[in-house]
């Protein structure tokens, strides 16, 4: 009775269901039976394993195979195997690591030389294939063929059946074969013209650059550190050199160069002068420093004979603000800029250390200037070496900015003058003023003595009367 009543309906969803699943199922198989229609994000050309970009990622010319992930060329690379064959020359690892000129290599891995990296990556692939059998002999034919840097590449086959590209020799032909290119193993890198001119120019340029058009970083004295970090380009030198970047501690100077009795010529100073106004550039702070160093030619070059010859010489370094409290008296003068720079040079090699402990041991110190008779004093203060007196007093502000044993500089936060000059002009001063407002009161008798002289027409020779 109750399964009349109930059983039926039950019996008729489970055919329902039943239907249900065989006709999804059909539909199923049906739908991929059908060709599916290519999505938009497969545009893009698919690289198999048996490409000869692949070849090259897992080959032995693992060099070449860094440059061109590091030059971010893959996405081209296979754009272009996916539209005809390549044929690259791989040169050697050893081109690459011991051959290759080490500041051309920095040149090509700095971030700002990406397109000349690029280019002389791409002028190493001609977009097809040409195998070994397939290289020209003799006369016969084009022996350019264009590069995927648009620059043309010649293939020549010499006598001896030695095959080569421009000026490398091929050393193994038909390394890498695969369906979609081959790779020829070459005995050196390929150079194309306009990367060699880049990298000339840049190199002329940076050996000739004087000034940074930078304003100098803000630097805190207690700490030697940047107060706020600078935006420096990319591949660009630490505006901080990496003496202030670690712990501080005691440091021995080099030892100092020989006497001026030795050898002429013995060093470089020259090379020695520009370098270390180009720390000073890259220290930060110290621009007008080095920009009187570079325009007082006669200056620069008579430090550099004098270093070449084995002088020995520590440089006192006022800092971009000290200079620029320079009023234009101090300047108007003929070769004052000169006279100024001779009495922050001692003849001597001086580290802050050096310094420290003299002044600590004898209290005040006499260092001779290169503006003689001038001698500047330095004495203990606050824990560092302050030189000069009163109010033309400067402090040793960035110590050790530049050692190399024949040259120091230590960084100041003041310009230095002589303190017999800064008398002699205060004497004059003072003088002046007296002559003008303290001029001294004659009596009576005076008066009527120069009187009945200038009546006579005689000239008195008493100093009141004139």
């Amino acid at each position: 009775m109750d399964y009349h009543i109930y059983g039926f309906p039950n019996l008729k969803m489970i055919n329902i269901l039943f239907l249900a699943s065989f006709f999804l199922l059909s539909t199923h198989a049906h739908s991929s039976a059908l060709p599916r229609k290519p999505s938009s994000s497969s545009n893009s050309p698919q690289i198999n394993s048996n490409s000869v970009l692949v070849a090259l990622l897992d080959s032995h010319y693992t060099e070449l195979a860094e440059l061109v992930e590091k030059a971010l060329l893959l996405p081209t690379l296979e754009d272009a195997v996916g539209k005809h064959n390549i044929t690259i020359f791989a040169p050697r690892n050893e081109a690459l690591e011991r051959d290759l000129d080490p500041e051309f290599k920095r040149f090509l891995l700095e971030p700002g030389n990406l397109k000349s990296l690029q280019t002389l990556l791409l002028f190493h692939i001609i977009p097809n294939r040409i195998g070994s059998g397939e290289w020209p002999e003799g006369l016969s034919g084009d022996p350019t063929h264009s590069t995927l840097s648009n620059d043309r590449l010649r293939l020549e086959s010499k006598g001896s059946g030695v095959r080569s590209v421009d000026l490398a020799a091929v050393v193994q032909p038909d390394a890498v074969l695969r369906p979609d290119g081959v790779i020829h193993g070459i005995e050196r890198l390929l150079i194309p013209r306009s990367v060699e001119e880049d990298f000339n120019r840049r190199r002329s340029l940076r050996s000739i650059s004087a000034v940074l058009p930078e304003g100098a970083p803000e630097v805190d004295p207690r700490t030697h550190r940047l107060k706020k970090p600078v935006s420096v380009p990319a591949g660009a030198p630490p505006v901080l050199p990496i003496y202030d970047a670690m712990a501080p501690g005691p440091s021995l100077a080099p030892a100092p160069a020989p006497g001026p009795g030795g050898p002429r010529g013995h060093f470089d100073g020259e090379s020695q002068v520009k370098d270390f106004i180009q720390t000073l550039l890259h220290y930060g702070g110290y621009n007008e420093m080095a920009d009187i160093l570079v325009n007082l030619t006669s200056l620069a070059t008579e430090m550099g004979r004098l270093v070449s010859e084995g002088y020995v010489l520590t440089v006192l370094a006022p800092n971009d603000e000290a200079m620029a409290k320079l009023t234009t008296d101090q300047l108007s003068e003929p070769g004052a800029p000169e006279q100024i720079m001779y009495y922050h040079l001692v003849p001597e090699y001086q580290t802050e250390e050096s310094m420290y402990n003299a002044v600590r041991r004898f209290g005040k110190v006499r260092y001779d200037t290169l503006r003689l008779p001038h001698k500047v004093v330095a004495q203990e203060a606050d824990g560092s070496v302050k030189f000069g007196e009163g109010d033309g007093s400067a402090y040793l502000f960035d110590p050790d900015i530049y050692t190399d044993g024949r040259i120091s500089v230590q960084g100041i936060d003041g310009v230095l003058f002589p303190a017999e000059e800064k008398e002699t002009k205060l004497e004059a001063k003072t003088s002046r003023v007296t002559k003008l407002v303290a001029k001294p009161r004659r009596g009576k008798l005076m008066e009527v003595a120069c009187r009945m002289l200038g009546a006579f027409g005689q000239d008195s020779r008493f100093t009141t009367c004139q």
